[in-house]
């Protein structure tokens, strides 16, 4: 396989028509049958990878380049997750204005070329698949939680947390989800799971959702100023953090068995974890 070849079945995956802002190739590379994956991966993986003889390194968090430059525009896509759930779009737009600003001054800082020019240097293929794999999580996380609900007469938050614990991703892993906003023993009421827009949405997004009706707002992670301005929001309901780490595996996962599939030995690492 080649480097297209590979993004492209992560866009099938995700049910995507092209390569979002927050993903891409940044190495193209020809030939591929060895390839070492990870949530982040620096220029210390890539000198490792071209140790071990891989073809290619992929990531999942951007690493620079045109991924970090045009993170928000993913960032933005918060707005239409909103709006199809119920938020009117001026509500939404609002909702997700601190983070994204947070996030363009971030960007505009950073040093995009480091690690994409060292891979440059070392002639070795490098890509990044961020938002693809991040909607597979959210789809399985959806699901699990969904089933949960139909099993349960009067579901509860903990009867959800007990469902996303059962992903192999999650046992391997070493974070549990926790209960930032509210408890795990009240009841779930209307649920949403936030996740597949860059980053999470922060204290904004949340009160969003709550406002709109849900009782229930599940994030991959959540900062600690973001859970100190929600703790004093009256109208909080539940907000639960999955674990940021072992939820991205539980999106990484999946496409790494259809690259094993289609005859490709792959190797995770640095926070990827994969039920063999």
């Amino acid at each position: 396989m080649n480097t297209d070849e590979i993004m492209n079945l992560a866009l099938q995956m995700a049910g995507l028509n092209e390569i979002p802002g927050d993903s891409g190739i940044h190495v193209p590379g020809e030939d591929i049958k060895r390839v070492l994956i990870g949530i982040d991966m620096g220029t210390a993986e890539l000198l490792l990878a071209r140790e071990l003889n891989y073809d290619l390194v992929i990531a999942h968090h951007p690493p620079g380049g045109e991924s970090r430059i045009h993170f928000e525009d993913v960032v933005k896509t918060q707005v239409n997750q909103m709006i199809e759930a119920g938020i009117p779009p001026h509500i939404a737009e609002k909702a997700i204005q601190p983070r994204l600003d947070a996030v363009r001054l971030t960007t505009h800082v950073s040093n995009y070329d480091r690690t994409i020019s060292a891979a440059k240097l070392l002639g070795m293929p490098f890509m990044n698949v961020h938002l693809p794999l991040d909607m597979v999580c959210r789809k399985r996380f959806a699901g699990a939680i969904q089933k949960a609900v139909e099993s349960a007469e009067r579901p509860r938050v903990k009867d959800a947390i007990e469902a996303i614990k059962a992903f192999p991703e999650l046992k391997v892993g070493l974070t549990d989800p926790l209960v930032y906003i509210g408890s795990a023993d009240n009841l779930l009421g209307k649920w949403i799971v936030a996740m597949a827009g860059g980053t999470n949405g922060g204290a904004g997004v949340a009160k969003a959702y709550f406002d709109a009706g849900y009782s229930t707002v599940f994030y991959m992670h959540l900062g600690a100023a973001d859970k100190k301005e929600l703790a004093s929001y009256d109208k909080a309901g539940n907000l639960v953090a999955t674990g940021h780490i072992s939820s991205d595996s539980v999106g990484i996962a999946p496409f790494v068995h259809a690259l094993r599939e289609k005859g490709l030995e792959v190797t995770p690492m640095s926070g990827v974890f994969v039920s063999e």
